[in-house]
């Protein structure tokens, strides 16, 4: 019945992508070589359940067979891990015209160097957890955190990206991260570097750029974004990559609903940034903003001795 429809779209799919590949300059990719985002999806499930067995493992799973799980588990998500670890450096000698030298074997020990930092990594979730917990009255148990919190999910998904990130494996880290952005609405980089007992409260909507720092005890509420101020190009005209464009926030900050913070400025520690205001300026320490403090620093601006105590931005 579609034949011939079908024969019509699959010659103009052809001719789409070979235009494609034409602008491109990219004619020597005989079969995939890129990461594979279903399999990535796989790991995420596995490395879940391998970090939290019996909240976030199968659903038989008894205490007595954990071990048993974690390392069957383990050992078929390194090893899917592993293989498209070697897809993207593939991609990568190709795309950049690089040599690297034994990439089976880079792949794998990249990957083993992942895998020795899970139980740090499991001992840093577990104080996000306790901050979740200990900062949202409608808790009622570390568990109801773990299964529900969109927020600790999002965490698990960066703190496992970052580590991805950190090892030279950045496309892989970020698929990891796309996965929790679209299932909780978090967008968090790989890259961002987050301490411990981190809360991200409701969190939908929440953007945190590739090079802010965040410290300690940080609580951050729905529809924050901790973002670039602006974009220098170098001089063919492209963006310039990898640069400190994002801000730095100190231990012990709240940072309420709605806040905008742009471009590399420090938030001192202890500070509470209020909800919808705008931040381009550094923040001192144990400093409080608010939208009704950031009108009357614009209408004192330049009579410092007029404007109150609270207002920094």
């Amino acid at each position: 019945m579609f034949e011939m429809t079908i024969a019509d779209v699959v010659d103009e799919l052809r001719g789409v992508r070979e235009s494609w590949r034409e602008r491109q300059e990219r004619h020597d990719f005989a079969n995939r070589e890129f990461p594979s985002r279903d399999a990535i999806a796989q790991v995420a499930a596995q490395l879940r359940g391998v970090l939290f067995p019996l909240r976030l493992g199968p659903p038989d799973l008894r205490q007595e067979n954990e071990d048993f799980y974690v390392g069957h588990t383990l050992s078929q998500a390194l090893q899917t891990l592993a293989a498209q670890a070697g897809n993207e450096l593939r991609f990568r000698n190709r795309l950049f015209a690089q040599n690297t030298p034994d990439i089976d074997a880079q792949a794998g020990e990249a990957i083993r160097r992942f895998a020795g930092t899970l139980p740090g990594l499991r001992r840093l979730l577990d104080t996000d957890v306790l901050a979740a917990y200990h900062g949202d009255p409608a808790a009622r148990s570390v568990d109801e955190v773990v299964l529900s919190y969109p927020g600790v999910l999002a965490l698990i998904h960066h703190r496992l990206a970052h580590e991805l990130y950190v090892q030279g494996l950045p496309l892989l880290a970020r698929i990891l991260a796309e996965l929790a952005h679209g299932e909780t609405g978090i967008d968090i980089h790989p890259g961002a570097q987050i301490g411990s007992g981190c809360f991200i409260d409701h969190g939908t909507g929440v953007v945190i750029g590739e090079t802010a720092i965040i410290g300690k005890n940080v609580r951050i509420y729905q529809a924050v974004t901790l973002g670039a101020k602006r974009f220098p190009k170098d001089a063919q005209g492209h963006l310039q990559k990898s640069w400190p464009r994002h801000p730095m926030v100190e231990d012990d900050v709240v940072i309420y609903a709605g806040a905008t913070i742009l471009g590399r400025v420090t938030i001192g520690a202890g500070a509470v940034i209020g909800g919808n205001v705008w931040i381009t300026h550094d923040v001192p320490a144990g400093s409080h903003v608010h939208q009704a403090s950031v009108q009357h620093e614009r209408n004192t601006r330049g009579n410092p001795s007029a404007a109150p105590a609270d207002v920094v931005v």
